[in-house]
């Protein structure tokens, strides 16, 4: 070994330094948010039923399961006057600032194809620009954050992920509630309000990033080598042929840690879940809650009447709207305990918390379906005022076990891997990682739509009840994973 693997001590960074390497998540998590409750509802605009909506979805874990795996492999090899992790982030956010300024857009490029399709390519820009900045993002923190101050730090970036959900998901209602824009869409085209969400989105998503690109200064080789115990030549470019480094990538994957293979099954049954709620909600509380008979989603019977009644697009409006701040919802939660979560994970074990965590949020799908109430309540909501069912108001009770275990999700399953992954191939292991994230969605995405109309009869409801089961079967799985089983062969395999 090279007298620069010599054992040096990572320096602690102070709460601001880790504040910063974070931050940027703070805008892309904004955009996401915004992408997670109205994408469902553009797409619905722009003509897809609620089978087809899930396979629309699939856009998004198909890139990251493309994307994110060659943005950690390659960033573990960049090295340049940004460093290796921040390039990346920056390319990311500036493709899906652009992603977002189009896709509301659609309808505008009719001449060139249907709204739909270019909504989906457009859906399929952001994600895969939002998984160049996640990857990156994950392994900059697991970079310049030592292994004493790991729970703090992804704990850090489970709050600022948060405070950018909250942001992100209540816009579309505050645009309508407070500023006055029109919240409900003509036929073929999508509401003012969500398309000027999404313009902001992507400017504080850009200024976010460039806050997190200009404030961090990452380590320079032979540190990150010093502080890692890598020999010098560990932190240089592969200049291995194409073939030998795909060869490679496989045998990283075939000998990943048994941690990462149990984690896996974790991830599973909660991104299953996850995935329903993102692309179901809408649907679900606007037939369950506002009472919006469920052929009013179905394509095939509005191609049958001249206009849609306006009840009907007001409250598939204000249901819309609702889904925002209901996402909101969980995500203040999920940010207020993101607060205490390093703490109870440091006094009573990761896996209790993280098992507990995903409890509460399977049980808090499984009572969305007790809250029905159509009795009509004014809401003051400090910004504005609404009017809307008791039950969507009711809907904010299991928002806060939704809340507890997404706020889990985030930091969990990577403050108990990093701890497993060899630091010269921790961005391509965290991408591999997040296989468990883009699979369990890609399955969701080709069954859910089927359960939907074959087993359910398209009530949305009853395919929140299964995310429900799924979650609590994850927090089930917490318990079978062992944090301790640092990857075999490291030194022998380079992507």
């Amino acid at each position: 070994m090279s007298s620069s693997t010599s054992t040096h001590q990572q320096p602690n960074l102070s709460f601001w330094q880790i504040w910063n390497v974070s931050f940027g998540f703070l805008g892309v998590q904004f955009g996401f948010a915004l992408q997670n409750a109205n994408v469902s509802r553009i797409l619905s605009d722009l003509g897809a039923d609620l089978h087809s909506l899930s396979l629309y979805w699939l856009v998004a874990p198909i890139m990251g399961l493309i994307v994110q795996p060659w943005v950690g492999a390659a960033s573990d090899r960049t090295w340049g006057r940004l460093g290796r992790r921040r390039p990346f982030i920056l390319a990311g956010a500036i493709a899906a600032a652009i992603g977002m300024l189009l896709m509301p857009n659609a309808p505008l490029f009719v001449a060139i194809m249907a709204p739909m399709l270019f909504g989906a390519m457009m859906l399929a820009l952001m994600d895969a620009s939002f998984n160049v900045c996640f990857q990156p993002f994950r392994s900059l923190v697991s970079d310049m954050v030592p292994n004493g101050q790991r729970n703090v730090g992804y704990s850090v970036q489970s709050l600022l992920i948060n405070i950018g959900a909250v942001i992100g998901s209540i816009l579309p209602f505050v645009l309508t509630n407070v500023i006055g824009l029109e919240n409900t869409a003509k036929a073929g085209e999508v509401a003012p309000s969500v398309v000027w969400a999404f313009y902001l989105g992507a400017t504080v998503l850009l200024g976010s990033v460039l806050w997190t690109v200009f404030r961090t200064k990452e380590y320079a080789p032979e540190d990150y080598a010093r502080y890692k115990g890598l020999e010098d030549e560990d932190t240089q470019p592969n200049k291995a042929p194409l073939g030998e480094r795909l060869s490679n990538f496989f045998k990283l994957v075939a000998n990943m840690p048994s941690t990462m293979k149990q984690l896996a099954v974790v991830q599973f049954f909660s991104w299953f879940s996850l995935y329903i709620m993102w692309v179901y909600t809408t649907p679900a509380i606007t037939q369950h809650i506002w009472a919006v008979d469920k052929v009013w989603f179905d394509p095939a019977y509005l191609s049958t009447v001249q206009m849609v009644p306006q009840h009907i697009a007001d409250a598939k409006g204000a249901a819309g709207d609702w889904v925002g701040i209901l996402f909101a919802g969980y995500s203040v939660f999920a940010a207020l305990f993101s607060i205490v979560l390093a703490r109870l994970a440091d006094r009573f074990g990761r896996k209790l918390v993280y098992s507990l965590s995903l409890a509460a949020g399977g049980l808090g799908y499984l009572s969305f379906s007790l809250f029905q109430d159509f009795n009509q309540v004014s809401v003051n909501l400090l910004i504005t005022e609404v009017t809307v069912p008791v039950g969507a108001v009711n809907l904010l009770i299991p928002m806060i076990g939704v809340g507890i275990a997404w706020a889990a999700i985030l930091a969990m399953p990577y403050a108990m891997l990093a701890g497993s992954l060899p630091a010269r191939q921790t961005g391509v292991y965290m991408g591999i990682f997040n296989y468990t994230v883009a699979m369990p969605q890609i399955i969701a995405g080709v069954s859910a739509g089927w359960i939907l109309s074959n087993v359910f009869a398209n009530e949305a409801i009853y395919i929140i009840m299964v995310a429900g089961g799924s979650m609590l079967a994850g927090a089930i799985a917490v318990y079978f994973v062992n944090e301790n089983n640092p990857v075999e062969q490291e030194g022998t395999v380079h992507a």
